[in-house]
């Protein structure tokens, strides 16, 4: 016997939309907040590193979370979810409390890259996992409105740094920013339970899955186009400052400016889907993203800046909010889905560990900084899973535009 039928709504599926809501504050809105951790290490307050080297920080951090996801996924459908829960809650607010105290960059590699990713990491699959769980025809909109949660995190998290490393200073600031971490992930432990777990022990990876054309093929043109977004996340704050564009204060707002329209590109699209199919809205709006990161590289002043990075929040929400949600109908065994979604994001991972000190190397150290390369290259990979998510709709739907795919 199969699994009971989703409940599609009610109090307490709305209630898991909450808590998946707060844990993507706690992933994906710590990452999106590392354009300002980005441009304050520029600074060499803390440390002294190249602009690659300071991408590895991140880029382990974003690594770790998808990565963890390796792990998390099997661990998921075995019915472990409270045990996932508390794990990545402890070690996200753990890596933060560590973080106030270093004052050296393999420190900070360590307690940020390391520490609060793996815990993201644990955290990331059940908030991905568990809401299709509940919802079918509202899926989409269920999925994007806790996927919101990335925003608002990328919102409050650099505003809040910002705001409080002149007041009370970088150790302290961070500490804060646990103590957030902590009160708003008591939510999901305290809601979220699963309405069903896989029959039997799963293995951590699903062999078959690799013979799947349609997985394989999102999975790696998902990875193509997240090692451009970690470009876009990492050096949206720092570009506008070092070209001139914008004063100190402003580049570290571009950050919040970004992930505010990312919110509304991670609702809106996804509340589409629901109508027109996840395919007919991830090719389109990945292919507008590497577009508008191409465009930068002919901005000509600020009032351009901030106008391509508020579209490329928009566009680019789609990367985070639509994988979960695609990877519900390319997953024909429903209990296998926690393995699955683990073993996708674990090869997607790869694109994020790469992207942002591939794009610092080329970016270089000495001035003027190569910012055309750089966007050339973040703006292809993005423009490029664009037409492969086009080229995989095709694949699976044919070339009839009125078709839900």
């Amino acid at each position: 016997m199969g699994p009971p039928p989703p409940p599609n709504g009610g109090f307490v599926a709305w209630l898991h939309v909450l808590g998946g809501f707060m844990l993507f504050f706690n992933t994906w809105g710590i990452l999106n907040a590392f354009g300002v951790f980005q441009t304050y290490y520029e600074g060499g307050d803390l440390f002294q590193r190249s602009s690659s080297d300071i991408s590895w920080i991140g880029s382990i951090q974003s690594f770790m979370v998808l990565l963890g996801g390796v792990f998390a996924g099997p661990i998921y459908d075995r019915g472990y979810l409270k045990h996932l829960l508390v794990v990545g809650s402890f070690g996200i607010v753990f890596g933060h409390m560590m973080l106030s105290l270093c004052t050296q960059y393999w420190e900070v590699v360590l307690a940020q890259g390391l520490c609060v990713g793996l815990g993201a990491g644990m955290l990331f699959v059940p908030c991905v996992s568990i809401i299709p769980t509940y919802f079918s025809t509202k899926l989409g909109l269920a999925v994007g409105l806790a996927s919101s949660g990335s925003s608002v995190g990328g919102i409050i998290y650099p505003i809040v740094l910002y705001q409080l490393l002149d007041k009370v200073g970088f150790a302290w600031s961070v500490r804060i920013m646990g103590f957030i971490a902590l009160a708003t992930l008591i939510i999901p432990i305290a809601v979220m339970r699963m309405r069903f777990k896989a029959p039997k022990a799963r293995s951590m990876v699903d062999w078959t899955a690799f013979r799947d054309i349609p997985y394989m093929a999102f999975t790696l043109t998902t990875f193509i186009g997240f090692m451009g977004l970690s470009i876009l996340i990492f050096y949206v704050s720092f570009y506008p400052q070092n070209r001139g564009y914008t004063d100190e204060a402003l580049s570290f707002y571009m950050v919040p400016i970004f992930n505010a329209a990312s919110c509304f590109g991670r609702v809106l699209p996804n509340a589409l889907s629901d109508m027109i199919g996840p395919f007919n809205v991830v090719a389109p709006c990945s292919l507008i993203t590497g577009i508008l990161m191409l465009c930068l590289m002919a901005a000509p002043d600020r009032g351009s800046v901030i106008a391509i990075v508020v579209l490329a929040g928009f566009f680019s929400g789609v990367f985070i909010a639509m994988p979960p949600v695609c990877f519900f109908p390319l997953t024909k065994d429903k209990s296998k889905l926690g393995t699955r979604i683990g073993m996708g994001f674990g090869i997607i991972s790869l694109g994020l560990l790469a992207g942002g000190p591939s794009a610092g190397a080329i970016l270089g150290n000495v001035e003027p900084l190569n910012w055309y390369g750089l966007w050339g290259f973040g703006g292809g990979m993005a423009t490029l899973s664009g037409i492969l998510y086009g080229i995989l709709r095709v694949y699976r739907s044919g070339w009839a535009l009125s078709i839900k795919a």
